[in-house]
């Protein structure tokens, strides 16, 4: 017979397909993209570095360039501290003059403000770069997310910060005390939005500075450390007239919604995923033939 056909069952012909060099990518090769996707790697110095600088340019563009809403931004502070007396929490303005009292104090806190929200995040992302690659990924990730939704409250709730309510005696720390280095108040205040004080993000960046490290951490003083930080940094924000007690919720509201999407996404918690990337993660991910 000059030409084959293969019956089928149905008694239907078919001719064989010729074989090909290339694999379908089946549904199992697709799942094992994405596990692979999803699995914590070594990360790269020079990809991390570049990710960090364009991520923060681009929060702080974005965060100044949320309209200036001053009149919302001054009622919705005086409706946060009306809520706050009513709750009986309102005493930051008893704070804030107190520590303003003490020069060398408000001023450390000032400078604290100022600038420990940057040293030590990056701080705790190297050291997890440097010592824990498996789980920088995460911990990342979670810190991004903290900040992506934060840039959400910014534009939906603009808020003054006590240090600006006209009808309320708060002390602007920085103003009066000529201390350099805040883009808050003085020379520097054009640069920075002024009503996106809800949420905290130097809570929510602290916080997860101590999170992560009395998680992972192993030595005790360390791990003291960690839980001091972001308790410090509540007494800072509302002694120097930044921040309401009721922003750090937001702040706190915000970090838990990042620790949940880098749950969601690795399967697991920053600290219960392997200290070093599990090896085979970049293996192949066509199945073999045979």
């Amino acid at each position: 017979m000059g030409e084959t056909t293969v019956k089928s069952l149905e008694g239907r012909t078919a001719t064989p397909s010729p074989m090909t060099d290339e694999v379908a990518e089946t549904p199992h090769v697709r799942r094992t993209r994405l596990q692979t996707l999803r699995s914590p790697r070594r990360p790269r110095i020079w990809f991390e570095v570049l990710l960090i600088a364009v991520s923060y340019w681009t929060y702080s563009l974005i965060r100044n360039a949320v309209p200036e809403q001053k009149t919302q931004a001054l009622h919705n502070a005086d409706w946060i501290w009306r809520v706050e007396q009513t709750l009986g929490i309102a005493v930051e303005q008893s704070v804030n003059h107190a520590v303003n009292s003490v020069t060398w104090l408000i001023v450390s806190m000032n400078y604290y403000y100022a600038t420990l929200h940057f040293i030590v995040t990056i701080g705790v992302l190297v050291w997890l770069y440097r010592w824990h690659p498996g789980r920088y990924a995460a911990a990342r990730l979670a810190l991004f997310a903290t900040t992506g939704v934060a840039l959400v409250g910014y534009y939906l709730y603009p808020l003054a910060p006590p240090r600006l309510m006209s009808n309320q005696d708060f002390v602007d720390t920085v103003l009066v005390h000529h201390t350099w280095g805040s883009m808050a108040s003085g020379n520097l205040k054009n640069m920075s939005n002024q009503y996106a004080a809800m949420p905290s993000m130097h809570i929510g960046w602290s916080l997860w500075c101590g999170l992560i490290i009395c998680a992972v951490a192993s030595a005790p003083w360390a791990r003291i450390l960690g839980l001091l930080y972001p308790t410090a940094t509540l007494v800072v924000i509302v002694a120097t007239a930044n921040h309401f007690w009721l922003d750090a919720v937001g702040g706190m509201i915000c970090l838990a919604f990042g620790f949940a999407l880098s749950y969601v996404w690795f399967g697991a918690a920053p600290h219960r995923l392997p200290r070093q990337p599990e090896s085979g993660s970049r293996k192949s991910l066509l199945p073999a033939r045979v």
